[in-house]
């Protein structure tokens, strides 16, 4: 006779052992790898669960980091940056480090300061095919990238567009030192604005890393 199935109950919450944090479904997590070597996993808490002897289990959708992906990192991939994937398991509580942030990347672009457990997302991944939604993203500068925030960018004065500085012949410390920039389209232009200034240039990754 085959054994019951024993009866399980879901939670509002769960407390992460030796931690004062709480989470519930809906909160991001980090898990703890199977290699000690290997950065900690992240995971969005779709459901928590637990038996009739207390054990807890949770309901995870997976975040996936560039590396991870079947394409693999790319330059313009943000150091960090994870891919929200259709990816769902059920893991042990137990297995849970602690809570992170994974933020939209417009609300990532506008943090003052970036701490160790914040990360952005701006594409859904399907792990089966190695798709992405969206399948295109805006791009910036001469090399046609979608833009990374970790890197220095300046912006034309006159069209707004944003450049790397290895792109248009510029150190970083060059860009850094930049009164004004307009870049090759509209330098003819940008040289009579400068008789009569209005405007900065704007050089920067928009936010600071602490």
């Amino acid at each position: 006779m085959a054994k019951p199935r024993a009866s399980r109950r879901t939670l509002d919450s769960y407390s992460i052992k030796d931690s004062n944090k709480t989470i519930k479904p809906g909160d991001c997590v980090l898990m703890r790898p199977a290699e000690s070597s290997k950065p900690s996993y992240v995971a969005r808490v779709e459901k928590i669960e637990a038996d009739a002897r207390g054990h807890v289990r949770v309901h995870v959708r997976w975040y996936y980091r560039p590396e991870e992906s079947i394409g693999g990192r790319r330059q313009f991939h943000g150091s960090k940056e994870l891919f929200l994937s259709n990816h769902f398991d059920i893991q042990s509580a137990d297995t849970i480090e602690g809570k992170c942030t994974v933020h939209s990347f417009k609300s990532y672009t506008k943090l003052d300061a970036v701490g160790n457990d914040d990360f952005f997302c701006r594409f859904e991944y399907n792990s089966s095919t190695g798709s992405f939604t969206p399948d295109r993203v805006a791009v910036y500068c001469k090399c046609e990238m979608p833009y990374n925030p970790d890197d220095l960018m300046v912006q034309c004065e006159e069209c707004s567009d944003w450049f790397h500085p290895n792109c248009i012949d510029m150190t970083v410390e060059e860009a850094k030192r930049l009164d004004h920039f307009f870049c090759q389209a509209c330098s003819l232009e940008g040289q009579k604005k400068l008789q009569n200034p209005q405007s900065d240039t704007k050089v920067g990754k928009k936010r600071r890393r602490r």
